[in-house]
């Protein structure tokens, strides 16, 4: 036993039990042998929402919500959003070390000549309806992509694992230009090789006839430290849901697709659109004191403040905001920016909102640079999918990796009828 236990008295047996603490924790299993007697289950957590039950240990993302930090692999959010590219964090999250020089080069290499998709994907993506949502889209796209590489099944296999990694990275911003094309009515544009991770996804979303599409480095610079920050953010719903499937030991695309179905919920990456729909109903700066007593009134909500983890400024937002301005040189100020930053003003000198630590976070201004971009807004999600698909792949490796980990299997509170008699149906229906 550690030094650190917990001592818990059983009323109703009288009984008490030492508990081991480790990391802050303490292992269900362990209250699990608290019961009443011999012939009953022990205790169990109940915890909707998994807001304080820890389901794996892993160095991949660190966040301190109080402090407002976030750290990938132990390097601060703020110096590789300053001074790294998004394909070198991906190794970062994957590998679990920055690249050398050499490892850089055969990584970006590898990802630069995988971004193409088999022709038959294309087809099938060719037959959605016009009007298709790009997530449903993205979702049943990644998932096809398990039957075009069946060997993806060996999980066990390292480098089977390493091609997966490599193909889910470089052909996300494919499949998601490939939606975005598909909606407006557009042909499919094919990766150009010649182009940065980042520069090669804005062509393929917006060439048109020219001959060579070279976007402006300020808006190559924006997207990729917005892919950056949205790279993992540790045990959120669609990470939880990654490595749940992933713990059927099923391929790796078969999971990510999980990961993209759970990001397409509303609650989860839909947030930065509600900040947009938000600003327009506002409509102007002089509407906003307005709008604010709404907020302690409980007759509006207020979109892109607050976070489950952070009780501090994100500290993804403080980047983003700079962010802004770059992209907004190139394309014009949006007028929703003044509403958004009067907004921003207003609430941070606000007791109301400064008492329950209500900040902007990273959602607050992303939905800015995504329109002035002209990106739709059902289009959001998908820019959020394909950076996260690198901190899914890195979480997901540490499952199979973690010799600790089991199927995914949580228990319930059964509260429906027992030992009922069935009736036949010449009674029920008589």
């Amino acid at each position: 036993m550690t030094e650190e236990t917990l001592t818990v008295r059983d009323n109703r047996t009288g009984e008490e039990y030492e508990l081991e603490i480790t990391d802050g924790t303490v292992r269900a299993a362990d209250l699990g042998k608290i019961g009443k007697s011999d012939d009953e289950p022990g205790l169990a957590v109940y915890d909707p929402g998994f807001t304080n039950t820890a389901s794996t240990r892993s160095a991949v993302t660190f966040i301190d919500g109080d402090k407002g930090i976030l750290e990938y692999r132990g390097y601060p959010i703020e110096q590789l959003a300053e001074k790294s590219t998004f394909l070198e964090v991906a190794y970062l999250l994957i590998h679990g070390e920055l690249p050398t020089e050499d490892q850089h080069a055969q990584w970006v290499h590898e990802i630069t000549y995988h971004t193409f998709v088999h022709e038959n994907l294309k087809s099938l993506m060719q037959g959605f309806r016009y009007d298709a949502h790009p997530m449903g889209m993205l979702l049943s796209s990644v998932g096809a992509l398990s039957t075009f590489y069946p060997e993806a099944r060996a999980i066990s296999d390292e480098q089977v694992r390493h091609e997966q990694i490599v193909r889910l990275i470089a052909k996300m911003p494919t499949l998601g230009a490939w939606a975005f094309r598909h909606a407006q009515g557009k042909p499919y544009v094919y990766p150009d090789n010649d182009l940065t991770y980042t520069e090669n996804f804005l062509a393929m979303l917006f060439k048109m006839s020219e001959q060579k599409y070279n976007p402006d480095p300020r808006l190559s610079k924006a997207l990729e430290v917005l892919f950056i920050l949205h790279a993992d953010h540790e045990q959120n719903c669609s990470t939880n849901a990654v490595r749940s499937i992933g713990s059927s030991q099923v391929d790796p695309y078969s999971a990510v697709s999980g990961g993209i179905a759970a990001l397409f919920g509303p609650l989860h990456g839909g947030a930065n659109e509600a900040v947009l729909r938000m600003l327009k109903r506002i409509g102007t700066v002089e509407n906003v004191p307005g709008f604010i007593e709404g907020v302690k009134k409980g007759d509006e909500k207020l979109m892109g403040f607050g976070h489950r983890v952070y009780k501090n400024f994100d500290p993804r937002a403080t980047i983003i905001k700079k962010a802004v301005d770059d992209v907004f040189e190139v394309t014009g100020v949006n007028p929703l920016l003044k509403i958004a930053q009067e907004l921003e003003k207003v609430a941070l000198e606000d007791e109301y909102f400064v008492k329950r630590k209500l900040y902007p976070n990273v959602d607050f201004y992303s939905g800015l640079i995504y329109e002035a971009l002209e990106f739709p807004p059902e289009m959001f999600t998908v820019l959020f999918a394909i950076p996260r698909t690198a901190g899914w792949l890195a979480q997901w490796v540490e499952l199979v990796d973690d010799k600790e980990q089991k199927i995914a299997r949580p228990k319930q509170i059964y509260t429906g009828e027992r030992n009922l008699v069935f009736p036949p149906s010449s009674e029920r229906w008589a």
